[in-house]
């Protein structure tokens, strides 16, 4: 047994990570583990069978789910708690996707610490599962992708509420590379960049986004956001 628990990565995954060592898995393993993460209780089997191998029948998916449940019981440490109908991740397991989306929660909601405030996710941690097309990723995918961007709004926002500009443009323009077209982002930086001083600075972010928006999709930034600008 690793004497730290085990780690599953997700993003620009996923691997394991045992005493700080990454480890690869198996397809099959990947899989399995990937689909139990995602999910916030109790996953059951059959569900999970014939999500997992769709192209298979019931009987044969649920085999292949026992043959994956079997090999990960042989080559690593017990990361799956499993009874006859239910599968889930074992409380000790930790998950980075997981953490991630509390860390936003806790922006979001006003109850961030100082660690937080001091914690953006990197580029890599915007994509979840990169590659993969099934169905139940790219839900998962969209919906951690949201979660985190309205968690680095609230960064930038709460570092404007303290005067720590540098970290909020630095913050914002995470966001802003992230999702060119998303106006929240946009508007993040424009404030970082005035509270900064620096109108200059929002006012070029602003056209090259207005620039943006009307090639893309022929539209113009909201009433609003071209008010804060010019009022600068």
């Amino acid at each position: 047994m690793s004497a730290d628990p085990p780690r599953l990565c997700l993003f620009n995954g996923p691997y394991l990570v045992l005493d700080g060592e990454p480890v690869a898995l198996a397809d099959g393993a990947k899989r399995v583990l990937a689909f139990v993460a995602l999910r916030e209780s109790l996953v059951d089997r059959g569900v999970a069978a014939r999500t997992l191998w769709p192209d298979l029948n019931a009987p044969a998916a649920g085999g292949r789910l026992r043959t994956e449940l079997w090999r990960m019981r042989g080559a690593l440490p017990r990361l799956i708690a499993a009874t006859k109908c239910t599968l889930t991740l074992r409380p000790e397991v930790g998950v980075d996707m997981r953490d991630r989306y509390d860390w936003a929660g806790r922006l979001v909601g006003g109850t961030a610490t100082e660690a937080d405030l001091r914690a953006p996710p990197a580029d890599d941690e915007f994509e979840l599962l990169p590659g993969w097309a099934d169905t139940w990723v790219i839900l998962a995918r969209e919906r951690i992708r949201q979660r985190l961007l309205h968690g680095v709004e609230a960064l930038v926002a709460r570092l404007l509420d303290q005067r720590r500009t540098a970290e909020a443009v630095d913050a914002a323009l995470l966001v802003a590379g992230i999702d060119p077209l998303r106006e929240s982002a946009q508007r993040a930086l424009a404030s970082a960049h005035l509270a900064a001083g620096n109108v200059a600075d929002a006012r070029r972010a602003y056209d090259e986004y207005r620039a943006r928006l009307r090639r893309e999709l022929g539209v113009d930034p909201s009433p609003g956001f071209a008010a804060l600008i010019a009022a600068s």
